[in-house]
């Protein structure tokens, strides 16, 4: 396990990692993370932008206050998941705050949550609405004393879940992993062909098992794939060339209804917050 803490002179943050279960591996987009802020305002607002995984976050403190696009209300969070979304979140939290973040992917939280996909897509949900039993697992989880037992706790829990439910369809498990890995260029048409499905049946599978159309979902890759870039440092013109916009305005033009903001701004508070977070 690894532990890294942040300072700026208005919060304290540590995050814990360590690497996955085996067996979980498949199910992730990255390791899972522990946060908790020691020191911080509870004005502090962060942007979430859409990704191409399933976000789970198991709360360990006071409840989160998110919003939607439109920031229209914030309403209380405690533990929670978000379906695959199209637009930004906004999340508040207290000055001290601490959970475990998972970053599923879209069929490994199919294959956990057993729902059809697509009836959460742009939703943010409590989590003991679609996963039973959470309550008690975030009470063990809030009296645990380590990190390492909590991570412990937490694979527990999702292997189990794993064991009683059916792996996933494996022509759409490839089909997902083929978008990603071409960062989300493949035309739908041929990624059909090459399944030897229609078009409708492709469509049909991926809202059913990954919660948005196919063409919606290269669209999450490569906008993911540009804010990967954005948040390294590199400039707007080399990172839309790179992750196959039609030029940077085509880029812009997904940042402001994907991110609600322009790249240039996102890339800015990229910078200031440290790359915690946008």
């Amino acid at each position: 396990m690894r532990l890294e803490t942040y300072e700026t002179e208005t919060s304290t943050v540590e995050v814990a990692r360590r690497a996955a279960h085996p067996a979980l591996r498949p199910y992730l987009l990255a390791e899972p993370e522990g946060w908790a802020q020691t020191r911080g305002r509870s004005t502090a607002e962060l942007r979430e932008v859409p990704f191409p995984g399933i976000p789970l976050i198991l709360n360990l403190g006071a409840p989160w206050a998110i919003a939607s696009a439109d920031r229209s209300a914030f309403e209380p969070h405690d533990s929670f998941l978000a379906g695959l979304h199209t637009r930004p979140t906004f999340v508040r939290g207290a000055e001290r705050w601490a959970c475990i973040e998972l970053r599923l992917t879209p069929l490994g939280a199919h294959r956990v949550l057993g729902l059809p996909m697509h009836e959460l897509e742009n939703c943010t949900v409590p989590l003991d609405d679609v996963l039973a039993n959470t309550g008690e697992l975030t009470d063990r989880l809030r009296d645990a004393r380590s990190w390492t037992q909590r991570f412990d706790l937490v694979e527990s829990f999702l292997l189990r879940r794993l064991d009683r439910s059916g792996a996933p369809e494996p022509s759409l498990d490839w089909a997902w992993a083929h978008l990603r890995r071409t960062g989300g260029s493949i035309p739908i048409r041929a990624l059909a062909d090459d399944l030897g499905w229609s078009h409708r049946r492709l469509i049909v599978r991926f809202r059913e098992q990954i919660g948005v159309a196919p063409k919606t979902f290269a669209r999450l890759v490569r906008f993911d794939r540009a804010v990967s870039a954005l948040r390294a440092g590199r400039g707007l013109a080399e990172t839309a060339f790179a992750t196959g916009y039609f030029d940077q305005a085509h880029m812009t033009r997904d940042f402001r209804e994907l991110a609600g903001t322009t790249p240039a701004s996102f890339a800015a508070a990229t910078l200031e917050s440290g790359g915690i977070a946008a």
